[in-house]
């Protein structure tokens, strides 16, 4: 399994870990995803590829931002 981190700004509170939880959690190949406002930290647990720009996207589309 791989797992990936991300950066992400605009995280405020626990509705907004959720609401990146459950969308990410929707794509193929995920199988999970912990998100932390405090910290601003994304982990997604993959079982199969998904591409990094596909997750950014999700995470962008949903108003948040998504730093390297």
């Amino acid at each position: 399994m791989k797992e990936i981190e991300l950066k992400v700004d605009g995280m405020s509170c626990e509705g907004c870990e959720n609401r990146i939880q459950k969308t990410l959690k929707e794509i193929d190949g995920i199988e999970r995803v912990v998100a932390d406002h405090v910290k601003k930290t994304v982990k997604i647990s993959l079982v199969s590829d998904v591409e990094i720009d596909t997750l950014k996207e999700t995470i962008e589309d949903l108003g948040f931002e998504v730093v390297d």
